[in-house]
């Protein structure tokens, strides 16, 4: 093949332009978890790791070498959202695996310099036949794989779609139950999932280098709301309530409409400003129930002279907010789920858990936000403010009691019976808060006396991992047999990517049929085809890299005639 990864001659074969080999430093359980799956006797893994500990490179890694032993087929990747969708394609191409994160059924085809794609959950129950096709004797990757019991439609369409792979890696960031039907792939012991392999938050923080230390302000209060049975009711969280009242305890400090949140937000930000004297680059994340409370929990931050991004799914650039919060210094982000889970912001140092959801799996997965290392940094400390619910200090215990028992030991605390999502919506017009304040003295959040802090108070560096493997991974082969170039010579001189790049290659093209439109009086359907009748292509969207770049030196050439 050439260097722009297109069919063309074999690796050997005389003139052929053979791709460097990439270098990739695993931690040490990636490397025992790579071993593993590689000789694991059936087409199925499943992979428990804790969040920040690397699941992506390991998968990726897996991935490659799949691809290396057994060329011909495309991988494919299954991500909870959009935005992960994105993520995972920019970690693939530092392997030099091109995934298409834009892939459609309507169209099935792939170009031939590229390795498979990245969907979701929700495009396969829609397009199960048409990833049949495409995954057949392939590599699937499922990525919280959890979310196939999201719906009993997603989990028949997952069966569907990858029934026919060679293998199938199933991910998770922690262990998960099966709570109504089984999660097609996944093997389960008394209705709980059986990893292949498991890496906890203990083991990563003795491992040093991996996670952060976590430290959980609980914060109680005095509530008092009308019930929707019209009972004036007053608790804080220390009361014993059974659980619909719990909810409505809960709800009632959340709201925006007593003195709770806002409080809990300043001591939060006090907290985040502390840490940014020494980390400039440090951000916070709020955790919201839903879109208007994510507004107005924004809205108090800002009041206090602070910026704050808003994130929900019901946005369509969210996943632009949270890639421009990501690489900026703001200090602020307010999501609904949007970064509840995978999405990799290695500077979120501080989290305020302000949403009515209260299973494990949900805060697990919002506690890991904050916890992925930071090399450099001496200070560490990852802060996540609570309500003081009983739901939710259980869960805080279980992540801290995973970090005082040894490595041998997991998953030191047992999972809290009955834990469902408030949801009392059809009485909500019935329901209201007459008020919430903090009660107690938690003006300083580093006093475990007062808010029951979890975690070691340590601020020495902590080493990287001395069992770290070095992996030298050959260039994964695509389907047609040949391998992706180097792209040493950057095609538009800007972008060596080979995603990135073909995305360019694509707006320049589009760009380009604008001008030849105005300049011909062509028609635009003309132009495409006139231009893909040059380049010797069907579509755009099906087009290697090389044919993009021939079909932008076609239109260039004719513009220049025009």
């Amino acid at each position: 093949m050439d260097r722009r990864g297109s069919a063309g001659p074999g690796r050997n074969a005389p003139g052929a332009v053979v791709a460097r080999p990439t270098r990739i430093r695993l931690r040490a359980w990636q490397s025992e978890a790579l071993d593993r799956f590689v000789h694991h006797p059936t087409p199925d893994f499943l992979a428990v790791a804790t969040p920040g500990a690397g699941k992506t490179t390991f998968a990726l890694a897996a991935a490659v070498r799949h691809l290396t032993d057994r060329p011909g087929g495309h991988v494919v990747v299954v991500a909870p959202t959009q935005h992960l969708k994105h993520q995972w394609a920019e970690a693939a191409s530092r392997f030099r695996l091109h995934l298409d994160a834009d892939w459609s059924a309507r169209q099935p085809d792939l170009p031939g310099d590229v390795h498979g794609i990245v969907t979701t959950y929700q495009q396969v129950a829609t397009s199960a036949s048409e990833l049949a096709g495409l995954a057949a004797d392939g590599f699937v990757v499922l990525d919280e794989i959890h979310h196939a019991g999201d719906d009993r439609t997603w989990g028949a369409s997952v069966l569907e779609a990858f029934g026919g792979a060679a293998r199938r890696l199933s991910l998770s960031g922690t262990p998960f139950r099966s709570d109504s039907s089984a999660i097609p792939f996944v093997d389960y012991h008394l209705d709980e999932a059986r990893p292949d392999y498991e890496y906890g938050y203990g083991e990563a923080l003795a491992d040093g280098g991996v996670v952060r230390p976590v430290f959980f302000p609980r914060i109680n209060g005095f509530m008092e709301w009308v019930a929707p049975d019209g009972q004036v009711v007053t608790a804080t969280f220390d009361d014993d309530l059974e659980r619909e009242r719990a909810n409505q305890r809960l709800r009632t400090a959340l709201s925006l409409e007593g003195e709770w949140l806002p409080t809990v937000l300043r001591q939060a930000d006090e907290r985040l400003t502390q840490l940014r004297r020494d980390d400039p680059s440090a951000g916070g994340l709020v955790v919201a129930t839903d879109q208007a409370h994510a507004q107005g929990v924004a809205e108090v931050l800002r009041r206090r002279g602070v910026s704050a991004v808003v994130a929900t799914s019901d946005e369509d650039d969210a996943s632009e907010r949270i890639r421009r919060y990501a690489s900026s210094d703001d200090e602020w982000i307010v999501a609904v789920r949007m970064v509840s889970e995978g999405v990799d912001i290695p500077r979120l140092r501080v989290a305020v858990f302000a949403t009515t959801t209260t299973t494990e799996l949900f805060f697990r997965q919002a506690v890991g936000r904050v916890v992925r290392h930071t090399a450099g940094r001496r200070d560490q400390r990852a802060f996540v403010f609570l309500p003081d619910d009983p739901r939710l200090r259980r869960h805080a215990a279980a992540v801290a009691e995973a970090r005082r028992h040894s490595l041998a030991q997991r998953r030191a605390a047992p999972r809290a019976e009955g834990e469902t999502p408030v949801d009392d919506e059809g009485q909500m017009s019935l329901f209201a808060v007459v008020g919430a304040v903090v009660a107690g003295d938690p003006a300083d959040t580093a006093d475990s006396s007062i808010l029951g802090v979890f975690g070691p108070v340590g601020d020495a560096a902590e080493p990287a991992d001395p069992h770290g493997v070095d992996l030298l991974l050959e260039p994964p082969p695509l389907p047609g047999g040949g391998v992706v170039g180097s792209w040493d010579e950057p095609v538009s001189q800007e972008v060596t990517d080979p995603r990135r790049r073909r995305l360019l290659l694509r707006e320049l093209n589009a760009e380009v049929v604008v001008e030849l439109v105005r300049a011909t009086g062509w028609s635009h359907p003309a132009v495409n085809a006139e231009l893909n009748r040059l380049a010797a292509i069907r579509q755009v969207s099906q087009a290697t890299v090389e044919q993009l770049e021939r079909r932008l030196e076609c239109a260039r050439r004719w513009l220049r005639s025009c």
